[in-house]
């Protein structure tokens, strides 16, 4: 089979013409930073409330758990263990 022969394929000379290619844009630059490479206001600030905002919903979630609670129970019985044990070495410092 020849290339004549192939479908699609055609033996005939498409004329096309050049076209010039531009300058390339530059990248566009980032909003959210300076020409100089320093973030803006806008951006620090929502940088700070979005990890606030992540770190108190991830409190929120880890109290309604049932592992949150039981570790809450825990720590407030080593709290009040801690305190008795205090309270015990101030009573001997003392007499």
């Amino acid at each position: 089979m020849t290339n004549a022969e192939e479908p699609g394929r055609s033996d005939e000379i498409i004329d096309a013409e050049i076209v010039p290619t531009g300058p390339v844009p530059g990248a566009v630059p980032d909003p959210d930073y300076s020409d100089s490479g320093v973030p803006t206001f806008d951006f620090v600030r929502d940088k700070i409330e979005n990890r606030i905002t992540t770190a108190i919903g991830s409190q929120e979630l880890a109290e309604a758990s049932a592992e949150g609670q039981s570790v809450d129970e825990m720590m407030r019985k080593r709290d009040e263990a801690a305190k008795k044990r205090l309270e015990e070495i101030r009573k001997s410092m003392g007499s």
